[in-house]
């Protein structure tokens, strides 16, 4: 299959007609008609089909086209990379994250860059962590920052996975008068490191099964009720919210009380609240990108976000 041709399918997919193609692709409309139809003889399936005065996609054409969008973006990505071979001088780094870690650990590593690598440019991209390996996958950035619980575990399937930091989870409730602003982390020094649960952890919670809960994504949320339920109830959630700095303020006005990560409360830290430790509780933090040797310039920002991590 011709990529050009592939790169016009998926531009009629994107644009929704043949016309709206050939304007954007800078192309004359019959030329746009005649790799269409190359294409189809390529493949041997009809991809385009009447409606009305134009055209749509036939489900091959469908098909197709969300393939063509992956394979022409790996084929970028390799050209950025054999040009990134050459040196860290030049060219442009893609970078998609989570909130929290895009107000924590990549300001330190952007700004390194910039020191060490003034030519290296290095683009920011807000991403939960599904959104964030499909656009690796896509070939739309070159780095996925992401988070997984044990509940919930993002699919790696084909990917490299650096493991960056095992972050800390707290349990935030409203501040009592004299613990204002306070992090408690019973036996632990504030430099430990959390790894995962014992079996013992979720004792923690037992004692707020009639309280009000604040969820946050779907995948925090799984994690939240499975360690509630090891506590022996099942949370009854209040309220749902990814804003980390919502969370605070609604647990700060004594609606409810929250788990939240460390860079999260690192991020922003609502002085009407406290944040108790939960006993080795953690989430894995994982920089991800594509093929087993990364380009030079996505190595480079996963050694700052591990840097960035200790």
């Amino acid at each position: 299959m011709d990529l050009t041709r592939l790169r016009v399918l998926a531009a009629v997919a994107r644009e929704g007609s043949v016309t709206a193609a050939a304007r954007v692709l800078h192309y004359a409309q019959p030329s746009v008609s005649h790799h269409l139809a190359r294409l189809e003889a390529e493949v041997g399936v009809p991809l385009l089909e009447r409606h009305g005065r134009g055209v749509r996609l036939t489900a091959a054409g469908r098909l197709l086209a969300a393939r063509a969008e992956e394979i022409l973006g790996r084929v970028g990505a390799a050209r950025e990379e054999l040009d990134a071979l050459v040196s860290l001088s030049a060219g442009r780094v893609r970078l998609a994250a989570f909130p929290s870690a895009l107000a924590t650990l990549v300001p330190d590593v952007v700004g390194r860059l910039a020191r060490d690598h003034p030519g290296l440019g290095v683009g920011l991209v807000e991403a939960e962590p599904p959104e964030a390996l499909d656009a690796l996958r896509r070939g739309a950035v070159d780095v996925a920052l992401v988070f997984e619980h044990d509940r919930s575990p993002v699919d790696v399937e084909g990917l490299r996975a650096v493991p960056v930091l095992a972050e800390e989870l707290f349990l935030v409730r409203p501040a009592g008068p004299g613990d204002a602003g306070t992090v408690d982390r019973p036996g632990a020094g504030d430099d430990a490191v959390p790894g995962r649960d014992p079996d013992d952890a979720p004792a923690d919670l037992a004692p707020l099964a009639d309280a009000a809960w604040i969820a946050g994504c779907e995948r925090c949320r799984a994690d939240l009720v499975g360690r509630c339920e090891r506590a022996g109830f099942t949370p009854r959630v209040a309220f749902e919210t990814d804003d980390y700095v919502a969370v605070q303020a609604l647990v700060a006005s004594g609606v409810g009380v929250s788990l939240l990560p460390a860079l999260a409360l690192r991020a922003h830290r609502d002085p009407r609240v406290v944040a108790h430790a939960l006993p080795g509780a953690a989430r894995r933090v994982l920089a991800v990108t594509y093929g087993e040797r990364p380009a030079p310039g996505a190595a480079a920002v996963v050694a700052g976000l591990v840097a960035a991590a200790r």
